[in-house]
């Protein structure tokens, strides 16, 4: 895919030389597995880098590091859910091996890294670029759930949100922010570990990048529980606002209720079948009867309005 001595060179098929080589391919790239089981990699490395079920692992022998880490991006059909994939790192002496599942993320790591290498960076100084490059897209994709929650939360404010969509966004994001917190945690774990296992040299030189690192899933850790908390207000908001908005139709209805039952009232004396009713003979008892039904209705009404029911 991409192999860099000069430049970044991208290549339809690696050549993998004597020489100091850095290597982009994907996971299933033949000719590299073929030469790191030529150089005696072990076979249960190649299963722990094809499994996509893998967890973030750190293994290492005497020619090999082997470094197994996540690149999490939200799925291409459905908003908020994510979808991760393992990106392998391998270095030998002289050989930094950067492997992804997926020739987009081979190409959009790649990029990346052109963008911050230097011909004078030892490998382990570009273990800890590609490590940052990975936590920077993580960093992202928070902050687009950050930005999208923050838009559903106008949504509700302003009615103008679709109940099942709000469930299913709201679903998703906690899937994801709850993957990008194990995710972080675990990688945190990893990245003590690949600093403590460097030499004294690189261990003094690196020091502040991979606190950095550090800082970096520290700071995705504890935003991404804040938006988790973030997202369990923005139910309890919607379900606030719709109890609410059911409150305020139940109490319309009583009050039409409350306008009208009087009038029933009425209504049901003069439908009872007695005899002697004066008001039947009256000229004017049909006329007298609205005139009060009316004046019962307005006056109700008007009571109701300074309540505030209707």
């Amino acid at each position: 895919m991409y192999i860099y001595t000069e430049k970044l060179l991208k290549m339809d098929d690696i050549v993998i030389t004597n020489d100091i080589q850095i290597i982009f391919s994907t996971i299933d790239n033949e000719k590299i597995l073929n030469w790191l089981l030529e150089n005696h990699f072990p076979n249960s490395f190649i299963e722990d880098m094809q499994n996509e079920d893998q967890s973030i692992t750190y293994e290492e022998t005497e020619k090999f590091k082997l470094i197994i880490m996540k690149y999490i991006r939200f799925d291409e059909e459905e908003n908020l859910l994510y979808d991760d994939s393992n990106v392998v790192i391998i270095k030998t002496k002289n050989k930094l091996f950067i492997l992804a599942q997926e020739k987009e993320i081979v190409t959009e790591v790649a990029e990346h890294f052109e963008k911050k290498y230097k011909k004078s960076n030892s490998f382990e100084y570009l273990i800890y670029i590609t490590i940052d490059i990975l936590i920077d897209n993580t960093i992202l994709l928070v902050d687009v759930i950050d930005e999208t929650l923050e838009d559903l939360e106008d949504s509700i404010f302003h009615e103008e949100v679709e109940e099942d969509e709000l469930q299913k966004d709201v679903y998703y994001a906690r899937r994801t922010l709850n993957r990008i917190t194990k995710v972080s945690i675990h990688e945190r774990d990893i990245i003590n570990k690949i600093h403590n296992k460097l030499d004294e040299t690189h261990k003094h030189m690196l020091k502040y990048e991979f606190i950095d690192l550090t800082e970096h899933l520290k700071y995705l850790i504890n935003e991404s529980k804040t938006l988790l908390d973030r997202t369990g207000y923005l139910l309890n908001l919607h379900m606030g606002i719709i109890s609410t908005r059911m409150n305020k139709a139940m109490q319309r209805l009583a009050a039409i209720s409350l306008i009208f039952l009087p009038l029933t009232f009425i209504v049901g004396n003069y439908g009872m079948n007695f005899k002697y009713m004066p008001e039947l003979n009256w000229k004017y008892g049909y006329f007298a009867t609205w005139i009060i039904n009316i004046s019962i209705a307005v006056g109700i009404y008007v009571w109701l309005k300074r309540k505030k029911w209707i």
